[in-house]
């Protein structure tokens, strides 16, 4: 299996059409110096222009840092990976800073789950209905929205946060959210739930590379697949203000 792991780190993206990337952190237990430690495994899923989902990195940086994040990038960059036409992210500054440098313009979607649960978190329990039905309308609206003033009102975001919006119609549910790659680090967690803590870092890696590669856990198409390789609107690239 290592020998595959390390084979599978090196080969070429060259080949792999892929038109969007899904990125996001995980954190797992894994024992270190005899010591149990959270530590943070950098995972980016592409999608090709079929639709179908791809492992494409699995890595643990010692956190989400930018150079953290820069690291990984750039090793996908070396390994001729395309320049994606579209990233969905969860909000992390490292992420989006380290985007920046790697690909500059490319636009940055915020995801939607993330921060509807971070407008809760900073609302009292009274107004989470009232928060929860007027964010709804925003992001489940069947247009694109035109009162920028109440988009605006969500300046921790801005404008990534409506980034799906300059797709076709029929690609906005696939692209608001994170949830693909949540949905893989779900799976992987209760795949090693048993586990408690894993044995050591590398081991972390190359295990949740392993469930993939060996089908155990698999990843369907994105909906409206068909369309993803249409051109995006040219406004509304990466905000670094966001």
């Amino acid at each position: 299996m290592q020998a595959d792991w390390h084979a599978w780190n090196q080969r070429s993206l060259a080949d792999e059409p892929i038109v969007r990337l899904i990125l996001d952190g995980t954190v797992v237990r894994v024992r270190l110096d005899q010591k149990a430690i959270s530590i943070s495994l950098l995972v980016v899923i592409g999608i090709r222009a079929d639709g179908q989902k791809v492992l494409l990195a699995v890595r643990n940086m010692g956190g989400e840092t930018t150079a953290a994040w820069r690291a990984v990038l750039d090793d996908l960059a070396a390994r001729q990976l395309r320049r994606p036409a579209f990233v969905v992210v969860d909000g992390a500054p490292g992420l989006e800073q380290a985007l920046v440098a790697v690909w500059e313009g490319v636009p940055l979607q915020r995801c939607t789950v993330h921060k509807h649960r971070n407008l809760l978190a900073h609302a009292p329990k009274r107004l989470y209905d009232k928060i929860t039905a007027d964010y709804t309308d925003m992001i489940y609206a069947a247009t694109v929205l035109r009162h920028r003033a109440v988009a605006d009102s969500l300046e921790e975001a801005g404008e990534a946060l409506f980034a799906f919006t300059r797709l076709p119609p029929s690609q906005w549910k696939s692209a608001r959210a994170t949830n693909a790659i949540e949905r893989l680090h779900e799976e992987f967690k209760r795949r090693i739930k048993t586990q408690t803590v894993l044995p050591s870092d590398a081991t972390a890696v190359m295990l949740f590379w392993a469930l993939l590669a060996s089908g155990q856990i698999t990843m369907r198409k994105v909906e409206s697949w068909k369309t993803l390789p249409q051109a995006s609107a040219t406004k509304g690239t990466i905000d670094l203000a966001a």
